[in-house]
């Protein structure tokens, strides 16, 4: 248990869309906003769980066609996200993005981001610690993840939220938004490398 523990918690530290996404709502829009979009993540996320348990996600995964669809719509779902935390409270062109991400696009974003569906059938099918019964392991499996999910999150918040609170010129935050949005970017490519590398 101790070692799924340690490996629930190094992947979901790690920079990914989930975290990534937080920080910048944070960063852009502020404490509410980003709660709200957190808890969009946080359903998004057990849904993603619940799939895996299921054999839903594998069933889907395992359709080539349905796998690059979810890849190019997560894709194009990322590049939105991050244009809207680029953009924050800015005017450019025929783009206004004034209104924050809410809960729908961060249960949107989970429900298509290849990183929960990895790292879900990762933790839940691997690490087994409760050979006597499948069902209080895949519980505590499920008990545990959100107790890390949960203060890592508001974590990854909070670091948004005090970029979005110090006293600086709207240049200034216009470029802590940019570069929030360029680090999503970098999750975009390596997602699409990723794919590309895998076997069909």
């Amino acid at each position: 248990m101790l070692t799924f523990t340690l490996a629930v918690l190094l992947l979901f530290i790690t920079p990914g869309p989930g975290v990534l996404s937080t920080a910048g709502v944070g960063a852009a829009y502020g404490f509410k906003p980003g709660l709200s979009y957190v808890a969009g993540l946080f359903v998004g996320t057990n849904m993603v769980a619940l799939a895996v348990i299921t054999g839903l996600a594998a069933l889907i995964l395992g359709m080539p066609v349905l796998r690059s669809v979810l890849m190019v719509a997560s894709v194009a779902y990322l590049l939105y996200l991050a244009a809207r935390i680029a953009l924050a409270g800015s005017r450019v062109a025929f783009i206004e993005a004034k209104s924050p991400p809410g809960p729908v696009a961060g249960l949107l974003l989970q429900a298509i981001n290849p990183k929960a569906y990895a790292v879900n059938t990762a933790l839940i099918t691997g690490f087994a610690f409760y050979p006597a019964s499948l069902l209080i392991e895949t519980v505590s499996k499920l008990l545990i993840m959100n107790l890390i999910w949960v203060p890592v999150h508001l974590g990854w918040l909070w670091a948004g939220v005090t970029l979005h609170r110090l006293d600086l010129p709207e240049r200034s935050h216009r470029m802590i938004n940019i570069c929030m949005a360029l680090a999503m970017l970098g999750v975009v490519a390596l997602a699409i490398w990723s794919a590309a590398r895998a076997p069909s």
